[in-house]
C-alpha cells in the first residue's frame, strides 16, 4: 500500500501549487472545505513538509512565509486511521510531519449562559473556528514525568489544535466541578463536560 511505503525520492505528479489552483481556481480560502474525505489517491510522496510545534509550516528546511498558501494547504489536510497526516488531493497525497498538532488555538470565546448551556468557540492560527462539543472534543494530555498539561481541541475529522498557553489559562478560569459531584474540574460546551484535570 502506498500509505505504508512513502518514497522520499518520489516526485509529485503535479506541483502542490498547481493542485491548489485546480481546487481553488480563484485562490480564495472562503467557502466550503474541499471533500478530502472522498479523496483516496494511491500515489504518495514525502517532500519534507513539516508543521512545527509553534504552528509554522516548513518545506525542505525553509519556512513557508506565504500565509495564503499555508491556509490553502491547511484546507486539504487529512488525518488517516494510522494517525499520520497528509496533504491530500484527488491525484496524490503528500505526508506532513507534524511535531505536535497541525493547528494552534489562539482564542476562546464563550456564548450562552455560563455552565451547561454555554458553547465554547475556538479560533485557530489559520482562521478556523471550531465549536467544542460532541463532534469537537477538548482533551488534555499530561506529561508522564512532569505532569504538565497539553490541551487540545478537535478542529475537524481528527485534526486538532493545541491551545496556546493564554487560551488554556482562560479556559481554566471557566472551570467548575463536574456533574458527578466529585472534585474534577472542567468546562462545559454544547452540553458536554470536558475535564481539565488529570485523574488522581
Amino acid at each position: 500500500m502506498a500509505e505504508q511505503n512513502v518514497n522520499s525520492s518520489h516526485k509529485p505528479i503535479i506541483s502542490l501549487e498547481e493542485t491548489l489552483k485546480a481546487i481553488l481556481p480563484d485562490g480564495k480560502v472562503n467557502g466550503k472545505l474541499p471533500p478530502v474525505h472522498l479523496w483516496n489517491p494511491e500515489r504518495s510522496a514525502d517532500i519534507n513538509m513539516e508543521i512545527h510545534a509553534d504552528g509554522s509550516w516548513w518545506h525542505e528546511g525553509g519556512r513557508i512565509n506565504r500565509e495564503a498558501l499555508v491556509k490553502l494547504f491547511s484546507r486539504i489536510l487529512k488525518r488517516e486511521e494510522d494517525g499520520r497526516i497528509w496533504l491530500v488531493t484527488p491525484y496524490e497525497k503528500v505526508i506532513v510531519h507534524v511535531e505536535d498538532a497541525p493547528f494552534i488555538a489562539v482564542r476562546v470565546d464563550r456564548a450562552g449562559e455560563p455552565g451547561r448551556e454555554q458553547t465554547l468557540a475556538f479560533l485557530t492560527n489559520l482562521g478556523d473556528v471550531t465549536l467544542a462539543g460532541p463532534e469537537a472534543p477538548i482533551r488534555v494530555a499530561f506529561d508522564a514525568e512532569t505532569g504538565e498539561p497539553a490541551p487540545y481541541v478537535e478542529v475537524r475529522a481528527g485534526l486538532e489544535a493545541k491551545l496556546a498557553r493564554p487560551v488554556f489559562y482562560e479556559l481554566a478560569n471557566m472551570a467548575e466541578p463536574g456533574p458527578d459531584g466529585d472534585d474534577t474540574l472542567g468546562v462545559w460546551s454544547q452540553g458536554v463536560f470536558f475535564p481539565l484535570m488529570q485523574d488522581s
